[in-house]
């Protein structure tokens, strides 16, 4: 937890020592290697807040409590598990500043321009880290949202955004994680995920041919209840942890299948393990490594 004098601190250097981001950058101890010792990447994301997205079940402001956020991802961070944190710019220095980074993978987000429930929602544009500050940062890589929506036409310029930004971090040598999701509108007009195999599949064949090489593009993808789809890339996969149940057990049990697949390498998990029923970040977590430690060694889960 955060002690009361670490957050007077956190808080005084914020308004008086712009500078020490820059510094906590620069003396951040990063991991060698991507995969953990046993071929497997599992991440804790919160990039949400930066999209406006700030509910978790029945509370719709849940993720707005900056400490409380915070606080659990340190929490998350101490499992000998968790390999490392997905998130935007602002979260990545202030556990930056809270030395909460240190030997982990950290991956920033890219795109968060197309905020929850607004009508220009499917033009993602990149608001958040670009190429060249990921690498100035001596980040891990770089992840994209790319919702594609045939009807409209703002997924035009976030497919070629994310081309561009594929093709940049695979310059330098980094990961760039695409997040390929099939949309369609509702009666209404509401965005409504499409789940059938098809839709899936084509999402992922599109997000595979992204830039100029994809030596360095990873997928994050839901967890299919139709495998097959996997079979649709050689690329590196990891599953999104998606909108909570209500109840981790259900989620982990959804995700197990998948974390099967040859393709799949990992989870990349926020709401669902940040904000349990039960506010029992640590067990949540514990509980996400077993069953991806068993489908990685092929126990059962």
């Amino acid at each position: 937890m955060i002690s009361d004098s670490d957050w007077a601190e956190l808080l005084h250097t914020r308004a008086t020592d712009p500078g020490a981001v820059r510094r906590a950058y620069a003396d951040r101890v990063r991991r060698d290697r991507l995969l953990s010792k046993r071929g497997t990447l599992f991440l804790v994301a919160a990039d949400h807040p930066a999209r406006g997205a700030l509910g978790v079940g029945d509370r719709p402001t849940a993720m707005a409590d900056r400490r409380d956020l915070l606080n659990r991802l340190l929490v998350a961070l101490t499992d000998p598990d968790v390999d490392g944190l997905l998130a935007t710019p602002d979260v990545i220095e202030e556990l930056l500043l809270l030395d909460g980074l240190h030997g982990k993978v950290v991956i920033g987000s890219m795109n968060r321009g197309g905020l929850a429930g607004a009508r220009w929602e499917i033009d993602d544009r990149f608001t958040a880290y670009d190429v060249q500050s990921i690498v100035d940062n001596r980040l891990d890589g770089g992840k994209m949202l790319l919702r594609i929506v045939d009807s409209d036409a703002g997924t035009a310029p976030t497919l070629e955004a994310c081309a561009r930004a594929v093709s940049g971090l695979a310059a330098h040598g980094l990961m760039a994680m695409v997040e390929p999701l099939p949309y369609r509108r509702d009666d209404v007009g509401e965005l409504v995920l499409r789940k059938e195999p098809a839709a899936l599949a084509r999402a992922v064949t599109v997000a595979s041919g992204l830039g100029v090489t994809s030596a360095h593009t990873w997928l994050k993808l839901p967890a299919p209840d139709d495998l097959s789809i996997l079979d649709a890339t050689t690329l590196p996969v990891v599953v999104l942890g998606g909108v909570p149940s209500g109840r981790v057990a259900d989620d982990l049990a959804a995700w197990s299948p998948a974390l099967g697949h040859p393709v799949v390498r990992g989870l990349v998990v926020g709401r669902t393990l940040l904000y349990p029923p039960d506010d029992d970040v640590a067990g949540a977590v514990e509980a996400a490594g077993k069953v991806l430690w068993a489908k990685a060694s092929g126990a059962p889960a």
